[in-house]
């Protein structure tokens, strides 16, 4: 079962440091500079990702595009992104990881079995990714580097919720 990866894009950007530098100077900078971070996330991590933007300035509303094998969906005329981003989490429930800082999101996405990721923190992950691809490694050769020994007991007592399991498993996959 593969994740598909739904980010919430005006959010992320606007979360970003970086990122919103740019998008203050040209919205279409900082959307392209979104992209070539999601493009060095996707060659070390081939999840499906889906960026979500409004399309209030787009003619061609509700239109998909395919940048770096990266799916672009701007909203409809009249429909925000949000309200994208709680069909799609509707319909992919489990296999979805959403990316977004945006609590009415959060609560309804979370209620429909997906998985979220703070902006901030998923931007940290594209940094490493960055800078995994610029080093020529894979997330995969320093995930296993072998046993390592523990003393820390583990048993029922320390064990998370169900839900809080799965996310975290989905989680450990980006």
């Amino acid at each position: 079962m593969g994740l598909h990866i739904i980010i919430d894009g005006y959010n992320l950007i606007r979360q970003s440091s970086q990122l919103r530098s740019i998008d203050q100077q040209d919205i279409q900078f900082g959307r392209e500079a979104l992209l070539n971070r999601l493009a060095a996330y996707k060659k070390i991590k081939s999840h499906k990702i889906t960026v979500v933007f409004d399309g209030i300035d787009i003619r061609n509303a509700e239109s998909i595009n395919n940048v770096k094998g990266i799916h672009i969906l701007y909203s409809s005329k009249g429909e925000i992104a949000d309200t994208v981003i709680r069909r799609m989490s509707t319909k992919e429930r489990e296999k979805a990881v959403i990316v977004t800082s945006d609590r009415e999101i959060i609560h309804f996405v979370e209620s429909q079995g997906s998985t979220v990721i703070q902006s901030t923190d998923f931007e940290d992950k594209l940094i490493m990714a960055e800078y995994m691809n610029m080093k020529g490694t894979s997330a995969e050769e320093d995930d296993h580097q072998g046993w390592k020994k523990s003393t820390i007991k583990k048993g029922p007592s320390r064990r998370l919720a169900k839900k809080q399991r799965k996310d975290n498993k989905r989680l450990e996959k980006l």
